[in-house]
């Protein structure tokens, strides 16, 4: 069986990917943003790079550096039409299934194409498509047009599943599944409550991410709360970084902050998650955050947003974490804060709880085989 995937290079979508290795299916890699090089994290599948640019100019790095407006004007004339590319790759390869990660910037761009033929189309819903399609740019119109052509229907949470269907799709879903394909820990690397001193950060604040309100909830806390405590915020944006710097308060902690773009390999992070008493993220809207589950699975307490009523699905307020109300309420996020650093009972309960929950519901070598299986019903369906 052939399979082509349509994603962005992400590291989720890797770990997906992975699951189909030894599988015997023949996967290949259309990579719709045409970033970077092959990467080795799949080795083993086809990937199609290389495939945006007609001319890789000399300096074309520089000028882009530097002549960002240049640049984008050369652009304009020096570029592949995705959709065309992507008929080829479909005539070329003959695939039995294709399968696109996330609907703006892989589904959307090859809807055109698909159209045109009847290869089973799945579609995995990630973080804001289904739940914040109109603030992403995404009319009802071509969500429609989207619905309609996609044959299969993979979520995250049993929310968007919902919303999906609401919103006028009909045809076949394949159940909830987590955007990377499971959690997979090393139970020697999960502390024990008393020896956890980190306070850990998610740092996204791109508009939907609200790192920043987490970070004025914390300077509205007394400082010796967060005595022999280390904060750690990952995945941080730039405004974010200088948000620290600048704050005096801020400054008179412990705080290490690791860019958004400065890759962490995923052993170290959840190793972080192993050690860290709290887990923070907070944000305007999402999928089921990979990362939520991460560190529920590694015993750090989740202190979350709830956009749409989606984390609810696996933390239940006050017993195994924090659900943020309002994600731009910085006295809500200081109340959860305290309360969590200070109840030290709570926080122990809620660790043996989460890491049997996510142990029981997410592990990844149980969501293999039906990951395997799934792609063999469809082709047999069709």
């Amino acid at each position: 069986m052939k399979i082509l995937m349509v994603a962005i290079p992400n590291h989720h979508f890797f770990q997906w990917v992975n699951q189909l290795k030894d599988s015997g299916y023949e996967v290949y890699w259309f990579d719709i943003t045409d970033g970077g090089p092959k990467s080795e994290k799949i080795a083993w599948v086809h990937q199609i790079k290389g495939w945006k640019l007609k001319w890789d100019f000399p300096f074309r790095t520089k000028i882009k550096k530097h002549l960002p407006k240049l640049y984008s004007f050369i652009l304009k004339y020096n570029q592949n039409d995705t959709s065309k590319v992507f008929e080829n790759k479909i005539n070329a390869i003959k695939p039995d299934i294709v399968h696109c990660f996330e609907m703006l910037l892989s589904g959307l761009p090859i809807i055109s194409v698909m159209e045109q033929n009847a290869i089973p189309l799945i579609y995995s819903s990630w973080g804001s498509d289904v739940f914040y399609h109109e603030n992403l740019g995404i009319s009802k119109a071509a969500l429609h047009q989207f619905y309609k052509r996609t044959n299969y229907l993979i979520t995250d949470c049993n929310r968007d599943y919902k919303l999906a269907v609401s919103q006028g799709f009909k045809n076949k879903f394949l159940g909830v599944f987590p955007g990377n394909g499971g959690v997979s820990v090393d139970a020697g690397k999960i502390l024990p409550n008393l020896k956890r001193h980190t306070i850990l950060i998610k740092g996204y604040d791109d508009g939907v991410g609200k790192a920043s309100v987490v970070l004025q909830a914390i300077e509205k806390l007394p400082k010796q709360l967060f005595q022999q405590k280390n904060i750690v915020v990952y995945s941080a944006d730039s405004s974010v970084i200088k948000q620290i710097q600048a704050s005096p308060i801020l400054q008179e902690l412990s705080i290490n902050t690791h860019s958004r773009y400065t890759f962490i390999q995923n052993e170290t992070l959840l190793q972080l998650m192993g050690k860290s008493c709290i887990h923070i993220a907070n944000s305007v809207s999402d999928g089921m955050p990979n990362a939520l589950l991460e560190a529920m699975a590694m015993g750090a307490f989740p202190i979350q947003s709830n956009p749409g009523g989606v984390t609810e699905e696996v933390i239940v307020h006050g017993d195994n974490g924090f659900l943020i109300a309002n994600p731009l309420d910085a006295n809500e996020i200081a109340t959860h804060i305290e309360t969590a650093l200070t109840d030290v009972d709570l926080r122990l309960k809620a660790q043996d709880k989460n890491v049997n929950f996510i142990n029981h519901n997410y592990k990844r070598s149980t969501l293999q085989p039906k990951i395997v299986q799934l792609y063999k019903e469809v082709n047999l369906a069709d």
